[in-house]
């Protein structure tokens, strides 16, 4: 009876799910999560996107019974891969490539980040589901590179600096607007690979 009683709501919640088109579901995530990077997480109300989206605020929660459920779906909606298809067959160039990719979504991938900087610390699911859109397949990527260039012999195996690069590529996203006010664009991403982790890895500039 308890299995039943909590499955219910899901079932009506999954049944009215269809009820909005693919169109319509990126319409309402594209515009949450718009507003966290203009407002932060806590500003953002299930109202105020029903209002940008011209939909009832009933619309939103029978599809999301909350803002948290509403967020984690979007952001799991919006995973994908910048990096994806880099394989030039230099990992130098792979890198460069990288970044000028990197730099190209800064604005708007860092300040998410920034935004959710405070609301993910205390919610799991949240900081789970941020992980999975904006880091996890962009770390897999540039390991995937890494490894290539290892195997073509360009870096060797026990190179320490290898460890790093995603943290270095990461870091320099998010702590450039803190030190500068500025964004970390592509030509500032490319140069900061030929100058930090290209030398780090034992490739020329």
């Amino acid at each position: 009876m308890t299995s039943q009683a909590a499955d219910g709501p899901e079932t009506v919640v999954g049944s009215r799910r269809s009820k909005i088109t693919p169109e319509r579901e990126r319409e309402f995530f594209d515009a949450v999560l718009e507003q966290i990077r203009e407002c932060g997480y806590d500003a953002v109300t299930m109202e105020a996107v029903a209002a940008s989206t011209r939909c009832s605020k009933s619309t939103l929660y029978r599809q999301w019974k909350n803002k948290p459920q509403f967020v984690v779906a979007a952001l799991r909606a919006s995973r994908r891969t910048r990096f994806a298809g880099v394989d030039t067959g230099s990992l130098a160039e792979d890198l460069r490539q990288a970044a000028r990719a990197a730099g190209e979504w800064s604005g708007k991938d860092t300040r998410l980040l920034q935004a959710l900087g405070h609301a993910i610390m205390q919610d799991r699911e949240l900081k789970q589901a941020l992980r999975e859109a904006l880091v996890e397949p962009e770390i897999a990527a540039l390991r995937a590179m890494l490894r290539r260039g290892v195997e073509r012999g360009e870096v060797r195996a026990d190179n320490p600096a290898l460890e790093y690069v995603p943290a270095q590529m990461f870091g320099v996203l998010r702590i450039r607007p803190v030190l500068e006010g500025e964004y970390a664009d592509p030509d500032y991403m490319v140069r900061f690979v030929e100058a930090a982790v290209l030398p780090a890895l034992g490739l020329a500039p």
